[in-house]
This record gives C-alpha cells, sequence and structure tokens, in this order.
C-alpha cells in the first residue's frame, strides 16, 4: 500500500507519514470530485457568482488547495475525508484566491466574510496534512 515517504516540518521534528499509492486516490476520485464541484457551485453562488475555470482532483503530498492565475482551481481528494467544516474553509479559501491572489489583510477579511471563524478551522488544517488524513482513512 504504501510506496515511500515524505518527511513535513513541525516544531524542528520530522514526522513521516506514508505516501498512499495511486490504488486508493483512483477508487476516490470521482467521488471527491463530485463533491467538491457541488461545494464549489454552492460557495461561489454565495460570492456573487464569483467565476473560475477548471477544477482539478489532484493527489499532492502538502496542499489541500490551489488557485491559478488562469484562474483554475486544485483540490486534494482528501477533502473527501475532512469534516464538511475543513473541507468548506479550503473550498471557500481557494475561491477568495480569484478576488485576492495573494494573503494580504483584503484577503482573510474577504474570508473572513464568508467563514467567520476560519482562523480556528485553518489553525485545526494545518495540523494535518493530506497524507495524514488518507493514512488514517484507508
Amino acid at each position: 500500500m504504501c510506496k515511500m515517504f515524505f518527511f513535513r516540518r513541525k516544531r524542528r521534528r520530522f514526522i513521516a507519514h506514508p505516501v498512499i499509492d495511486d490504488t486508493h486516490y483512483r477508487m476516490h476520485r470521482a467521488r471527491a470530485q463530485q463533491m467538491i464541484i457541488q461545494r464549489v457551485s454552492h460557495w461561489a453562488a454565495q460570492m456573487d457568482g464569483v467565476q473560475y475555470n477548471r477544477i482539478t482532483i489532484r493527489n499532492t503530498r502538502t496542499r489541500w488547495g490551489s488557485c491559478s492565475s488562469q484562474r483554475n482551481l486544485n483540490f486534494h481528494y482528501g477533502l473527501l475525508f475532512l469534516p464538511d467544516d475543513l473541507r468548506d474553509y479550503v473550498i471557500v479559501h481557494e475561491l477568495c484566491h480569484l478576488r485576492e491572489m495573494n494573503h494580504a489583510p483584503a484577503f482573510w477579511a474577504l474570508v473572513a466574510q464568508y467563514i467567520p471563524d476560519y482562523r480556528m478551522r485553518r489553525a485545526t488544517l494545518r495540523k494535518i496534512s493530506p497524507q495524514s488524513v488518507l493514512h488514517h482513512s484507508t
């Protein structure tokens, strides 16, 4: 099941998490894509119809999501295994980047409009990696 290890720095210690092989990704990718597209559509409508191009579901090592300058959204399929509140935070965070392509105070003010407790959710999410969530879902 596990091919190799990667290391995530946390408080001057390195914690090893096994990298989940592609079988798990292939099994859950379609379901993750369906759920993420639904939640992105929901939140985009809440945000006055913010426009995006493509949504891609990936199996990255460390990122839950990203947004490109071409307005493409990328999400880790492991969002499927997160609680709804954390999943929605990641989605709103990336949608807000379509309006503010940085992490300046204006960006965080925009996130706070939709997720008032984003600081708590962000702190929780920073304690876990996509690979650690997948390791517990197998």
